[in-house]
């Protein structure tokens, strides 16, 4: 149940999205499209990222969508992600499937998310050998991103109930 007062008849994430503080929440939805349609990372480095934030926010509009499907402009032969990558995401950072950038970058947003801390500088180094300053300052947007709106969804109950991982 959403935790702000929706009018009957309207869905809570577009409300709370467009109606309740539009002079913040329009620009911050325009933040947010500019993720998903500017950022220079490969589908499945983006994908990596996005999704750990979607496990570490428990919200349940971020772990089920899939962008590979609905950004067509991100995707092509050699970028297509089957749930087995999705399973594997916060799961199994040894995976076989992932190349070291998708690795660094599930690990990154992790890290950004819950102990921003512990990014030292043999993990900076790691960082470097794999990403330039460009790719890493695109990476950290978008994980600022997934991780607020994707709380703020989570916060406001707004994406229809947690699902426990």
């Amino acid at each position: 149940m959403p935790r702000i007062a929706v009018p009957d008849g309207k869905d809570p994430l577009v409300y709370a999205w467009t109606e309740v503080a539009p002079d913040v929440s329009i620009p911050a939805a325009a933040y947010s499209d500019a993720v998903y349609q500017r950022s220079s990372l490969s589908l499945r480095e983006f994908e990596a990222a996005r999704f750990r934030i979607a496990r570490i926010n428990d919200c349940l509009i971020c772990t089920e969508w899939r962008s590979g499907r609905d950004v067509s402009r991100r995707a092509d032969e050699s970028e297509l992600i089957d749930e087995e990558f999705y399973e594997h995401v916060g799961a199994d950072s040894d995976w076989s499937g992932f190349s070291e950038r998708e690795r660094l970058a599930a690990e990154f947003a992790e890290r950004y998310a819950t102990d921003h801390l512990s990014m030292d500088d043999r993990f900076w180094e790691e960082l470097h050998r794999s990403f330039d300053d460009a790719e890493l300052v695109d990476l950290a947007l978008c994980v600022a991103s997934w991780l607020a709106l994707g709380r703020f969804n989570r916060v406001f109950d707004l994406d229809g109930g947690c699902r426990v991982r």
